[in-house]
């Protein structure tokens, strides 16, 4: 009787200590996944213009693909070398981060200046027109890798956030984060796609006026809230782009940017602000200064860079 006392006591240490280590993972989890919401609502936002001008019912089978393709660039690439690298070569998850971040701030600004004068192709296309299974597989393939692009980034901002020495541990939460986002925007953007056709359905088919007038409204409202999901996204990028560039030059000793963050939101509302507003105008100013990085960035990326569309993969 005494033994089988003892194993229970085991078990439920065990139980106590696994539960205890799911808290862990969960708690750095939702730290990591708080640091990364930026990329995330771009991500978000920015995958919905590839099945734009695609068959309804080629829009869901797409985004199965791009989000399968998501799966397995974050955890079957990006999460064993992101490890790899902080156990040998911890020096360069910093230079990554500000790759990154101007990255993102180049694509930002690129957005804004789009927004601002205009876009006019330099060259005139003269290809033929695809059929639609090219059509497809090319919006897929350019989905996936500005998806690889922006997973890198989701991933190595949640590793920089995950204080644990623990390897397993770093894994998990690093797991945890990859299948949360992946599930969630590629949710959000199937839902996204898919409105205008559930309000198209509803205005013809709803048994009561009310709910047809509803489904009428929302065929209507979905390209201004695309819209402003885009741009969501393109304020976010700005933001969380001049973050990462000016909190890791930081961790590098270069830290007049973060010094000088700090002098304008001070400048502006003073030391004794609340926290909500001093996070307002401390985003604000990261935006800012993404957005003039991205400025100064989009004639070296356009000369040296975009020709080789790797690192920067056409739109």
């Amino acid at each position: 009787m005494s033994g089988l006392l003892a194993l229970l006591d085991d078990v439920a240490a065990i139980a106590k200590m696994a539960a205890a280590q799911v808290d862990d993972i969960a708690a750095h989890a939702t730290k990591a996944a708080g640091k990364s919401a930026g990329v995330v609502v771009d991500d978000a936002a920015v995958t919905p213009k590839y099945v734009t001008g695609i068959a309804a019912a080629r829009e869901l089978p797409m985004i199965g693909k791009i989000a399968a393709a998501s799966f397995v660039s974050k955890l079957v690439i990006l999460l064993p070398a992101l490890l790899l690298l902080q156990a040998f070569a911890p020096g360069v998850i910093a230079p990554l981060l500000i790759l990154g971040g101007c990255y993102l701030c180049f694509e930002g600004a690129e957005k804004v200046w789009h927004w601002i004068v205009g876009h006019h192709d330099a060259e005139h296309e003269t290809t033929l027109p695809l059929d639609a299974a090219h059509l497809e597989e090319q919006r897929v393939k350019g989905a996936i890798k500005t998806d690889f692009i922006l997973s890198a980034e989701i991933m190595t901002i949640a590793l920089s956030t995950i204080e644990v020495d623990d390897l397993w541990t770093r894994a998990a939460v690093l797991a945890v984060v990859a299948i949360l986002f992946t599930v969630v925007v590629y949710g959000v953007v199937a839902l996204l796609v898919k409105v205008d056709d559930i309000g198209l359905h509803m205005s013809q088919e709803a048994p009561l006026r009310s709910l047809r007038s509803f489904g009428r409204g929302l065929v209507v409202a979905m390209p201004t809230v695309l819209n402003v999901i885009s741009f969501i996204g393109t304020i976010a990028m700005l933001w969380v782009g001049g973050s990462i560039v000016d909190h890791s030059l930081y961790t590098l000793g270069v830290s007049w940017p973060h010094d000088t963050t700090a002098l304008i939101v001070t400048a502006l509302i003073g030391d004794d602000a609340g926290g909500a507003l001093t996070w307002i105008v401390t985003a604000t100013v990261h935006a800012i200064f993404g957005f003039v990085l991205g400025s100064l960035l989009i004639p070296i990326v356009t000369v040296l860079l975009k020709p080789i569309g790797v690192l920067f993969p056409e739109k």
